[in-house]
Protein backbone atom coordinates (compact mmCIF):
# COMPACT_ATOMS: atom_id res chain seq x y z
CA UNK A 1 0.00 0.00 0.00
CA UNK A 2 1.61 3.47 -1.05
CA UNK A 3 1.82 6.48 2.04
CA UNK A 4 0.69 9.28 0.65
CA UNK A 5 1.66 12.88 1.77
CA UNK A 6 -0.07 14.61 4.61
CA UNK A 7 -0.88 18.74 4.13
CA UNK A 8 -1.37 20.63 7.81
CA UNK A 9 -2.66 23.52 5.80
CA UNK A 10 -5.88 21.31 4.46
CA UNK A 11 -7.45 20.81 7.68
CA UNK A 12 -10.04 22.94 8.23
CA UNK A 13 -10.26 24.19 4.70
CA UNK A 14 -13.56 24.73 3.53
CA UNK A 15 -13.42 22.75 -0.12
CA UNK A 16 -16.03 22.38 -2.77
CA UNK A 17 -15.93 19.91 -5.56
CA UNK A 18 -18.05 19.53 -8.42
CA UNK A 19 -19.24 15.75 -9.59
CA UNK A 20 -18.19 14.52 -6.56
CA UNK A 21 -20.43 11.61 -5.80
CA UNK A 22 -18.40 9.12 -8.07
CA UNK A 23 -15.02 8.56 -10.43
CA UNK A 24 -11.79 11.12 -9.46
CA UNK A 25 -14.54 13.20 -7.59
CA UNK A 26 -15.33 10.73 -5.03
CA UNK A 27 -11.29 9.99 -5.20
CA UNK A 28 -11.00 13.54 -3.79
CA UNK A 29 -13.83 13.76 -1.58
CA UNK A 30 -12.24 11.41 0.27
CA UNK A 31 -8.61 12.43 -0.04
CA UNK A 32 -9.36 16.14 1.35
CA UNK A 33 -11.10 14.41 3.74
CA UNK A 34 -9.21 12.32 5.02
CA UNK A 35 -6.51 15.71 5.05
CA UNK A 36 -9.32 17.00 7.51
CA UNK A 37 -10.83 19.62 5.55
CA UNK A 38 -14.52 20.01 5.34
CA UNK A 39 -15.77 19.10 1.75
CA UNK A 40 -18.78 19.74 0.08
CA UNK A 41 -20.02 18.75 -3.24
CA UNK A 42 -22.53 18.43 -5.73
CA UNK A 43 -23.40 15.78 -8.36
CA UNK A 44 -26.65 13.84 -9.40
CA UNK A 45 -25.62 10.56 -7.81
CA UNK A 46 -27.47 10.46 -4.87
CA UNK A 47 -27.52 7.34 -4.16
CA UNK A 48 -23.69 6.86 -4.66
CA UNK A 49 -22.92 10.09 -2.44
CA UNK A 50 -24.38 8.37 0.45
CA UNK A 51 -22.54 5.30 0.20
CA UNK A 52 -19.40 7.47 -0.32
CA UNK A 53 -20.40 9.58 2.85
CA UNK A 54 -21.26 6.12 4.86
CA UNK A 55 -18.00 5.14 4.15
CA UNK A 56 -16.14 8.10 5.20
CA UNK A 57 -18.11 8.37 8.49
CA UNK A 58 -17.47 4.94 9.29
CA UNK A 59 -13.92 5.34 8.53
CA UNK A 60 -13.85 8.05 11.33
CA UNK A 61 -13.78 11.12 8.86
CA UNK A 62 -16.50 13.84 8.97
CA UNK A 63 -19.27 13.26 6.74
CA UNK A 64 -18.79 15.66 3.66
CA UNK A 65 -22.06 17.86 2.62
CA UNK A 66 -24.00 16.77 -0.08
CA UNK A 67 -26.16 18.71 -2.60
CA UNK A 68 -27.98 17.09 -5.40
CA UNK A 69 -27.98 19.77 -8.18
CA UNK A 70 -27.56 19.47 -11.95
CA UNK A 71 -24.40 21.95 -12.88
CA UNK A 72 -26.23 22.80 -15.90
CA UNK A 73 -28.96 24.64 -13.58
CA UNK A 74 -26.43 28.02 -12.74
CA UNK A 75 -28.46 29.15 -10.11
CA UNK A 76 -29.15 26.19 -8.21
CA UNK A 77 -25.01 25.37 -8.37
CA UNK A 78 -24.50 28.84 -7.56
CA UNK A 79 -26.89 28.30 -4.78
CA UNK A 80 -25.49 24.98 -3.32
CA UNK A 81 -21.86 26.41 -3.09
CA UNK A 82 -23.35 29.50 -1.56
CA UNK A 83 -25.45 27.23 1.57
CA UNK A 84 -22.13 25.14 1.49
CA UNK A 85 -19.82 28.31 2.69
CA UNK A 86 -22.48 29.32 4.36
CA UNK A 87 -22.69 26.13 6.99
CA UNK A 88 -19.35 25.97 6.97
CA UNK A 89 -18.28 29.54 7.52
CA UNK A 90 -16.53 30.37 3.93
CA UNK A 91 -14.86 29.38 0.97
CA UNK A 92 -10.95 28.19 0.59
CA UNK A 93 -10.89 25.63 -2.11
CA UNK A 94 -13.00 24.80 -5.59
CA UNK A 95 -12.70 22.03 -8.06
CA UNK A 96 -14.10 22.00 -10.71
CA UNK A 97 -14.63 18.57 -11.70
CA UNK A 98 -17.95 17.86 -13.25
CA UNK A 99 -17.47 16.67 -16.90
CA UNK A 100 -19.51 14.41 -19.68
CA UNK A 101 -17.27 13.00 -22.22
CA UNK A 102 -20.17 11.29 -24.33
CA UNK A 103 -18.84 10.69 -28.08
CA UNK A 104 -21.17 12.03 -31.00
CA UNK A 105 -20.33 12.40 -34.60
CA UNK A 106 -19.18 16.36 -35.23
CA UNK A 107 -21.51 16.44 -38.23
CA UNK A 108 -24.65 14.92 -36.54
CA UNK A 109 -24.02 17.26 -33.61
CA UNK A 110 -26.83 19.47 -33.26
CA UNK A 111 -26.80 23.26 -31.91
CA UNK A 112 -28.48 22.32 -28.36
CA UNK A 113 -26.50 19.01 -28.19
CA UNK A 114 -23.49 21.34 -28.66
CA UNK A 115 -25.15 23.88 -25.72
CA UNK A 116 -25.42 20.59 -22.99
CA UNK A 117 -21.98 19.89 -23.89
CA UNK A 118 -20.47 23.33 -23.10
CA UNK A 119 -23.01 23.80 -20.16
CA UNK A 120 -21.77 20.54 -18.33
CA UNK A 121 -17.90 20.57 -19.58
CA UNK A 122 -17.49 24.61 -19.42
CA UNK A 123 -20.17 27.04 -18.37
CA UNK A 124 -20.24 25.18 -14.94
CA UNK A 125 -16.51 25.82 -14.63
CA UNK A 126 -17.10 29.10 -14.86
CA UNK A 127 -20.14 30.16 -13.09
CA UNK A 128 -18.94 27.74 -9.91
CA UNK A 129 -15.52 29.60 -9.57
CA UNK A 130 -17.89 33.27 -10.17
CA UNK A 131 -19.52 32.09 -6.75
CA UNK A 132 -16.09 30.87 -5.48
CA UNK A 133 -13.97 34.09 -6.14
CA UNK A 134 -16.90 36.42 -4.60
CA UNK A 135 -16.83 34.43 -1.46
CA UNK A 136 -12.92 34.36 -1.55
CA UNK A 137 -12.78 37.53 -1.55
CA UNK A 138 -15.16 38.47 1.11
CA UNK A 139 -13.41 36.00 3.12
CA UNK A 140 -10.11 38.22 2.92
CA UNK A 141 -7.58 35.28 2.86
CA UNK A 142 -7.49 34.23 -1.44
CA UNK A 143 -8.41 30.76 -2.21
CA UNK A 144 -7.22 28.53 -4.61
CA UNK A 145 -9.19 26.68 -7.99
CA UNK A 146 -8.41 23.86 -9.14
CA UNK A 147 -10.04 23.32 -12.79
CA UNK A 148 -10.13 19.79 -14.45
CA UNK A 149 -9.01 20.12 -18.06
CA UNK A 150 -7.91 17.01 -19.89
CA UNK A 151 -4.90 15.90 -22.50
CA UNK A 152 -7.79 15.55 -24.90
CA UNK A 153 -7.73 19.42 -24.74
CA UNK A 154 -3.66 19.05 -26.80
CA UNK A 155 -4.27 15.89 -28.45
CA UNK A 156 -8.05 16.52 -30.05
CA UNK A 157 -9.22 12.91 -30.56
CA UNK A 158 -11.92 11.80 -33.05
CA UNK A 159 -15.46 11.81 -31.76
CA UNK A 160 -15.66 14.33 -29.66
CA UNK A 161 -15.36 17.84 -30.59
CA UNK A 162 -17.46 19.28 -27.83
CA UNK A 163 -15.60 17.66 -25.51
CA UNK A 164 -12.32 18.68 -26.51
CA UNK A 165 -13.60 22.52 -27.27
CA UNK A 166 -14.52 22.88 -23.51
CA UNK A 167 -11.82 21.23 -22.25
CA UNK A 168 -9.23 23.74 -24.24
CA UNK A 169 -11.72 26.46 -22.81
CA UNK A 170 -10.51 25.46 -19.28
CA UNK A 171 -7.09 26.13 -19.91
CA UNK A 172 -7.93 29.40 -21.46
CA UNK A 173 -10.37 30.18 -18.51
CA UNK A 174 -7.95 28.76 -15.93
CA UNK A 175 -5.19 31.50 -17.44
CA UNK A 176 -7.84 34.79 -17.28
CA UNK A 177 -9.06 34.13 -13.41
CA UNK A 178 -5.57 33.04 -12.30
CA UNK A 179 -4.40 36.64 -14.00
CA UNK A 180 -6.98 38.53 -12.81
CA UNK A 181 -7.77 37.69 -9.23
CA UNK A 182 -4.52 37.01 -8.46
CA UNK A 183 -3.89 40.24 -6.25
CA UNK A 184 -6.98 38.65 -4.44
CA UNK A 185 -4.34 35.43 -3.38
CA UNK A 186 -6.72 33.63 -5.69
CA UNK A 187 -4.31 30.66 -7.08
CA UNK A 188 -6.16 29.69 -10.08
CA UNK A 189 -4.42 26.06 -12.11
CA UNK A 190 -5.49 23.12 -14.20
CA UNK A 191 -5.09 19.69 -14.31
CA UNK A 192 -5.02 17.67 -17.01
CA UNK A 193 -5.44 13.72 -16.84
CA UNK A 194 -4.68 11.34 -19.01
CA UNK A 195 -7.35 7.99 -19.40
CA UNK A 196 -8.21 7.42 -15.43
CA UNK A 197 -9.49 4.07 -14.80
CA UNK A 198 -13.11 5.08 -13.08
CA UNK A 199 -16.06 2.63 -13.61
CA UNK A 200 -17.07 4.95 -16.39
CA UNK A 201 -14.57 4.30 -18.55
CA UNK A 202 -14.39 0.72 -17.49
CA UNK A 203 -18.21 0.43 -18.50
CA UNK A 204 -18.03 2.43 -21.82
CA UNK A 205 -14.81 2.56 -23.14
CA UNK A 206 -11.58 0.97 -21.76
CA UNK A 207 -11.73 -2.55 -23.51
CA UNK A 208 -8.37 -5.09 -22.92
CA UNK A 209 -7.59 -3.38 -26.69
CA UNK A 210 -7.61 -0.01 -26.05
CA UNK A 211 -5.85 -0.29 -22.58
CA UNK A 212 -3.73 -2.16 -24.60
CA UNK A 213 -3.14 0.72 -27.08
CA UNK A 214 -2.70 3.22 -24.56
CA UNK A 215 -0.18 1.08 -22.39
CA UNK A 216 1.99 1.29 -25.76
CA UNK A 217 1.99 4.95 -25.90
CA UNK A 218 2.92 5.76 -21.99
CA UNK A 219 6.24 5.85 -20.28
CA UNK A 220 4.62 4.47 -17.00
CA UNK A 221 3.44 0.84 -18.08
CA UNK A 222 0.37 1.31 -14.75
CA UNK A 223 -2.91 2.23 -14.45
CA UNK A 224 -3.93 6.06 -13.18
CA UNK A 225 -6.44 5.63 -10.77
CA UNK A 226 -8.44 8.58 -9.34
CA UNK A 227 -6.75 9.13 -6.66
CA UNK A 228 -3.53 9.61 -8.77
CA UNK A 229 -5.64 12.41 -9.86
CA UNK A 230 -6.89 13.48 -6.18
CA UNK A 231 -3.27 14.10 -4.85
CA UNK A 232 -2.30 16.38 -7.33
CA UNK A 233 -5.54 18.32 -7.22
CA UNK A 234 -4.44 18.05 -2.89
CA UNK A 235 -1.28 19.61 -3.76
CA UNK A 236 -2.87 22.28 -6.03
CA UNK A 237 -5.11 23.22 -2.97
CA UNK A 238 -2.43 23.39 0.10
CA UNK A 239 0.11 26.05 0.83
CA UNK A 240 2.39 24.10 -0.14
CA UNK A 241 1.81 25.19 -3.77
CA UNK A 242 1.54 28.48 -2.82
CA UNK A 243 3.45 30.13 -5.44
CA UNK A 244 1.73 28.33 -7.83
CA UNK A 245 -0.54 29.93 -10.34
CA UNK A 246 -1.79 30.09 -13.87
CA UNK A 247 -0.32 26.32 -14.54
CA UNK A 248 -1.61 23.45 -16.58
CA UNK A 249 -0.22 20.03 -14.96
CA UNK A 250 -0.27 16.86 -17.05
CA UNK A 251 -1.18 13.47 -15.20
CA UNK A 252 -1.06 10.81 -17.96
CA UNK A 253 2.24 8.32 -17.01
CA UNK A 254 3.86 10.34 -20.06
CA UNK A 255 1.40 10.21 -22.91
CA UNK A 256 1.79 13.63 -23.86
Amino acid sequence: MLDYATYPSLAGRRVFITGGATGIGAAMVAAFSEQGAFVGHCDLAEDAAAVLADGLTEAGHARPWFARVDVTDTPALQQAIGNFAAAAGGLDVLVNNVANDSRHDPLATTEASWRQCMAVNLDCAFFASQTAIALMREGGKGGAIVNFSSINAVLGPEGMPGYVTAKAGLLGMTKALARQYGPDGIRVNAILPGWVVTQRQLDLWLTPEAEAEWMEQVCLKQRIEPRDAANLALFLAADDSRMITNQHFVIDGGRV
